[in-house]
């Protein structure tokens, strides 16, 4: 019987997760003022970068959130959380390279590591903040 339960709770889980992956790479594309879908699909690689390292940045603290909440709620809270940081984080990585979805769309790929990175830092940050 608790195999049944922890098998259920893993759906839960999982299942919220992939809606806030969806939900966070809606919100994401439309935060940018480039779009990455239509990037990708013509094959540059500066916005798979951008948009693939930003997404493990929010995956990070999504799964710290999974870790240390053990409700679907609490769960849902922190994934808006995490979702918030990251689009701040693109929003602030556009105040020291305003040009940024120019270059990620021209192909740059160096703008786009620069905010992959930032998108990993605030992730690690985020997750490891979630611990407490």
């Amino acid at each position: 019987m608790a195999i049944i339960q922890r098998l259920a709770d893993f759906a839960e889980f999982f299942g919220l997760a992939l809606v806030l992956v969806v939900l966070y790479l809606v919100v994401y594309v439309l935060a940018t003022q480039h779009n990455e879908f239509a990037l990708i699909r013509a094959n540059i690689l500066s916005a798979a970068i951008a948009l693939g390292m930003s997404l493990i940045g929010f995956a990070l603290p999504l799964s710290s959130a999974i870790i240390y909440t053990h409700d679907l709620v609490h769960f849902f809270m922190w994934g808006v959380v995490a979702l918030v940081v990251q689009i701040l984080v693109y929003w602030l990585v556009r105040l020291v390279l305003p040009d940024l979805s120019r270059r990620i769309a021209s192909g740059e790929v160096t703008a786009a590591l620069f905010l992959g990175c930032a998108s990993l830092t605030a992730g690690i940050i985020n997750s490891a903040a979630m611990s407490f």
